[in-house]
C-alpha cells in the first residue's frame, strides 16, 4: 500500500478536502482501478494517486459537457460572471492551501506558488466581467430593405489540455474565458501536477458551477487526447505544451475541423544594450530566467549582451545566481526548487556540456545536486549556435552570447522558429521602438523581465502558437461569429 503519510503531514492543509484522488465528471468524483502515483519532485516521496481514466470515461465527460451546454449558454453573461467571481473569491480565501498543494506536486518555491494562485484567480475575475462584453455588430445595409448584424455565440464544448509548470494559472486562463463565453469544458491536466486542478474543481462546485459545465479527466495522455481531438461534440481544442505535441494534436483536430488555440514552446532572447541600466537588467534577468527554476515558456533562454556592458552584467548576474537558495519549498523560504523530473535535469546538463564543448566558460553552477535539483548556472563566451540558443532549456541555465551591433542582436534573436516572448534593455527610446518592432515575437518586454498579466494578450508568432489568452482577445477564442441578414418589408 502506498505510504503518503509523510507528505500529507508536511502539507498541513487547513482544508484537507482540497486534496482529491479522483477525477471530476458531471458533478461527481470518479475513480478507477488503475492509478497513477503523484510524487513531490523535491524528495521523490508520494503525495497520492489519481485515476488513470481512458477513452470511455473521457467520452462520458464529453457527453456530460455536451448535455450541460444548452442551459449554461442560455444563462445571462452576468449570471455566469457572478459564479466566476465566487470562484475567484474562494481561490483567494484558500490561497494558502492551494499554494502548498502546488509546491508539493510541482516543486516551485512557496512564495512563487502563492503568487501563481493570485495570478490564476485574476483570470476568473477578469473574464467574469469581460463575458458581459461579447458585443455584436450592426452593419449598414447594402440594400434599403436589408438589416445586417453579427452575433457572437459560444462555440460549444471545449477540450483543454494544460501543462505541469503552472498547474493553476494555465487552467483558469482557458477555463475562465470558456465559461464566461457560455462554453462547457473537459480539462485534462498534467498527470505530474493534477491535485491543483482537482482542488480548483472543489472550489468551482462550491461557487455554483453546475454539474457537467466543468469536468476534469485524469490519466495518461494518449487515450484521453484521442477522444478530445477526434470527438465531433468537442468544437474547440486548446493546448499549452511543447511545439511538437501541439502540432500533432492540432492535426488530429482537423479531422472534425475544430477551432484550435495553441500556446507552444518559446526560446526567448534577452538583449542587453550598452546603454542599459545595469542593475535593472540584472534584476530583470533574474526574474525572467530563474522564476520557476527556469521552467516557464516565456523565460529568457538565451542572453545577448553588448560588448561594452558584457563583463559587468555577467559578473553581477553570476553573483546573484550563486546566492540563490535552493530547496524544498515546504521546508522554508527558497528561491529555487527542483526541476520537474530526471529528464529535465539531463537536458539542462546536456546544454551546459554542449556550451562548454563549444568554448564557453562556466562562471557559476553547472551541475545537478541532490535528486532533481540543478544549480543556478551562468555561462559566458557561449557560441551563437550553441544548443542552448537553439533549444528551450527549461531549466536554470543562463548562457551569454556577446554581440557588437544592434543589427547583430536582432539577427541572433530572430533565429529559429519560436516566436513567443523576447526582452530588451536599453535607455534609448528610439532603439526601444526599432528593436521591439524588428523582433518576430508575440510579446516583447522592454526594460522588464515580467510580462504576464490577465489584461494583456498572451501568445506567440511562428511556431510558438495560435490565438491569444488573457485580455479581451482571450474571450474571442471561445466565440463563434454569426452573420444575420434580415429583409424588412416596406410599410
Amino acid at each position: 500500500m502506498l505510504d503518503t503519510t509523510a507528505e500529507r503531514t508536511r502539507l498541513a492543509l487547513q482544508r484537507p478536502d482540497l486534496l482529491r484522488e479522483a477525477a471530476w465528471v458531471n458533478g461527481e468524483w470518479v475513480t478507477a482501478t488503475e492509478t497513477i502515483t503523484v510524487t513531490n519532485p523535491a524528495n521523490g516521496r508520494p503525495i497520492g494517486t489519481i485515476p488513470a481514466l481512458g477513452a470511455a470515461e473521457t467520452e462520458a465527460a464529453v457527453a456530460a459537457a455536451a448535455a450541460a451546454f444548452p442551459a449554461w449558454a442560455a444563462m445571462t453573461a452576468k449570471a455566469r460572471g457572478d459564479i466566476l467571481k465566487r470562484w475567484h473569491a474562494l481561490m483567494m480565501a484558500n490561497a494558502s492551501d492551494l499554494a502548498r498543494l502546488m509546491t508539493a506536486e510541482q516543486g516551485k518555491p512557496l512564495a512563487e506558488a502563492t503568487g501563481e494562485i493570485g495570478y490564476a484567480a485574476s483570470f476568473l475575475e477578469w473574464f467574469a466581467e469581460e463575458g458581459r462584453r461579447a458585443y455584436g455588430e450592426i452593419i449598414p445595409g447594402h440594400f434599403p430593405d436589408r438589416r445586417l448584424s453579427v452575433l457572437r455565440q459560444p462555440v460549444g464544448v471545449v477540450a483543454a489540455v494544460t501543462p505541469w509548470n503552472f498547474p493553476a494559472a494555465m487552467i483558469t486562463r482557458k477555463v475562465g474565458p470558456a465559461l464566461a463565453a457560455g462554453c462547457t469544458v473537459v480539462l485534462k491536466p498534467s498527470e505530474l501536477t493534477p491535485f491543483s486542478a482537482l482542488a480548483l474543481a472543489v472550489l468551482a462546485a462550491e461557487a455554483g458551477v453546475p454539474a457537467g459545465v466543468f469536468n476534469i479527466v485524469t490519466g495518461h495522455a494518449p487515450p484521453i487526447g484521442e477522444v478530445l481531438t477526434t470527438d465531433p461534440r468537442v468544437r474547440k481544442f486548446t493546448f499549452t505544451g511543447s511545439t511538437a505535441v501541439g502540432k500533432m494534436l492540432a492535426a488530429k483536430c482537423m479531422g472534425t475541423v475544430k477551432k484550435v488555440s495553441l500556446e507552444l514552446g518559446g526560446n526567448a532572447p534577452f538583449i542587453v544594450f550598452d546603454d542599459a541600466d545595469l542593475d535593472a537588467a540584472v534584476e530583470g534577468a533574474l526574474v525572467s530566467k530563474f522564476r520557476n527554476t527556469g521552467q516557464t515558456c516565456v523565460c529568457a533562454n538565451r542572453f545577448y549582451v553588448q560588448a561594452g556592458i558584457h563583463d559587468a552584467f555577467a559578473a553581477k548576474l553570476a553573483a546573484r545566481a550563486a546566492a540563490m537558495k535552493a530547496g524544498d519549498g515546504l521546508d522554508g523560504p527558497t528561491e529555487q526548487g527542483p526541476l520537474i523530473d530526471g529528464r529535465a535535469v539531463k537536458k539542462a546538463a546536456a546544454h551546459v556540456a554542449d556550451a562548454l564543448a563549444g568554448g564557453a566558460t562556466l562562471v557559476t553552477g553547472g551541475k545537478a545536486t541532490t535528486g532533481d535539483f540543478f544549480e543556478a548556472t551562468v555561462l559566458t563566451g557561449v557560441a551563437a549556435d550553441a544548443l542552448l540558443t537553439r533549444e528551450e532549456t527549461f531549466g536554470p541555465v543562463a548562457g551569454i552570447v556577446k554581440f557588437d551591433t544592434e543589427a547583430q542582436a536582432i539577427d541572433y534573436a530572430n533565429r529559429g522558429q519560436a516566436g513567443l516572448a523576447a526582452y530588451l534593455y536599453t535607455r534609448d527610446a528610439d532603439r526601444m521602438t526599432r528593436v521591439s518592432e524588428a523582433l518576430e515575437y508575440g510579446m516583447v518586454g522592454i526594460n522588464t523581465g515580467l510580462i504576464s498579466t490577465e489584461v494583456g494578450p498572451f501568445g506567440g508568432w511562428r511556431e510558438s502558437g495560435l490565438g491569444r489568452e488573457g485580455s479581451r482577445h482571450g474571450l474571442e477564442e471561445y466565440l463563434e461569429m454569426k452573420f444575420l441578414v434580415r429583409q424588412v418589408a416596406s410599410a
